[in-house]
């Protein structure tokens, strides 16, 4: 298996076979995998079970709390694009803590394509993360949720970085008042012209 995560696998490997197989002794070798040693491997391994549909909760929430990160964006990743179960949702919603930010930035993704009330205490803070990224990632999913608990924060985040501000204005779509009209009159005079275009944009809409 290669370490380097960014080079393409040799179709010949065994979990990539397994992968696209359907016998039970693949299944076999997509379960070792799971408890590889090497982080690749288990990476490769969650895409060949998540491909196969061999994952429960319990394995979803081993690789949640994997110990090396790459698992866990990887076990995100996957889960941003299926359903989840309340348990998996709380868990991914936990990793909004993560000390890795590209778990950080997956987390919150995810959560915009899984929108819930439940997530928006734990969004709102993200959306005050260190990296431009969280943050940008956390306003997108506030806006998919909808919740009038966070439009405060979408607000406030039309004073942060172009990238986090033009996020902002998507997201106060899907919110209405005086407060998003008078938002949305002080974005539309934006340094950055995306921001005024997204505003342009959303009000011709």
């Amino acid at each position: 298996m290669h370490a380097d995560s960014t080079v393409p696998e040799d179709a010949s490997a065994p979990i990539v076979r397994a992968e696209y197989a359907s016998d039970e002794a693949s299944l076999a070798v997509i379960h070792a995998s799971l408890v590889d040693t090497v982080a690749r491997t288990r990476v490769l391994g969650l895409r060949a079970a998540a491909r196969r549909g061999v994952l429960d909760d319990a394995l979803w929430l081993k690789a949640l709390g994997d110990e090396d990160a790459q698992v866990r964006r990887e076990a995100i990743a996957l889960l941003s694009e299926r359903r989840v179960s309340p348990r998996v949702l709380d868990r991914i919603q936990r990793s909004l803590d993560d000390d890795d930010p590209l778990v950080v930035d997956a987390a919150a993704f995810a959560l915009g394509e899984h929108p819930d009330p439940s997530s928006v205490e734990a969004l709102c803070r993200c959306a005050s993360h260190n990296d431009a990224r969280c943050r940008e990632a956390a306003v997108a999913a506030l806006g998919a949720v909808g919740d009038e608990r966070a439009l405060a924060t979408i607000i406030a985040a039309l004073d942060d970085k172009a990238p986090v501000r033009r996020r902002a204005v998507v997201a106060l779509a899907n919110f209405e008042g005086p407060d998003v009209d008078a938002a949305l009159a002080r974005a539309r005079e934006d340094r950055d012209w995306q921001v005024r275009a997204a505003v342009e944009a959303l009000t011709r809409d």
